[in-house]
């Protein structure tokens, strides 16, 4: 199988690549079947299971993260705390709570589910497609972060203020709005009026 980044990025020690594969699902996000990561996000793109985690401090500030320059998919662009996706047959909770801990070292706290949503977001810079089934989450980020440098650029706790000024300034994931908004009934739940989300 050819090099790609997504697979060279995975290659086991004797030189051949790990394929990944990602959950297909229906509109109504049953599984369907399988597909290989980098296939799945070629235009058009298929529908495939994601999830999108959203951590906030004590003082109801939400954790950005800026993506490593290495990735294949929206290098550089600033996203939510943490998104992916669950292997075939892991439950998009195990798999949220998995992730956070791979990129950012930590283990969040308060983890509730915050709805679904689905969208078609196509990354120009790239030309991959985000035809997602995503699962949201909300919790808290209690303890100090240990980013891994191959997944994460930078990480920012902010405001919704300050949100909207960096969002206005500098360049953030296709599906970040979609899924923040999707996402705003749980956060604020979770961290209250005053909070502003």
């Amino acid at each position: 199988m050819p090099s790609t980044p997504v697979t060279a990025a995975n290659s086991s020690s004797n030189g051949t690549a790990e394929e990944i594969l990602l959950e297909l699902v229906d509109e109504d996000g049953n599984t369907i079947g399988t597909a290989e990561k980098l296939s799945a996000h070629q235009a058009p793109g298929r529908l495939h299971r994601a999830f999108s985690v959203f951590l906030f401090d004590e003082s109801g500030r939400l954790l950005i993260q800026r993506r490593a320059l290495g990735k294949y998919h929206s290098p550089g662009v600033w996203s939510n705390t943490c998104c992916g996706h669950p292997y075939p047959g892991e439950s998009p909770f195990a798999a949220a709570a998995r992730r956070t801990y791979e990129e950012l070292g930590i283990s969040p706290s308060l983890l509730a589910e915050a709805g679904t949503v689905r969208y078609n977001h196509p990354d120009p810079d790239s030309g991959l497609v985000e035809q997602e089934y995503n699962h949201l989450f909300v919790g808290m980020a209690q303890s100090a972060l240990r980013p891994d440098p191959e997944e994460v650029g930078e990480t920012s706790f902010v405001t919704p203020d300050e949100l909207a000024e960096r969002h206005a300034k500098a360049p953030f994931s296709a599906w970040f709005m979609t899924v923040l908004d999707a996402a705003r009934p749980a956060i604020r739940e979770l961290t209250g009026p005053a909070a502003g989300w």
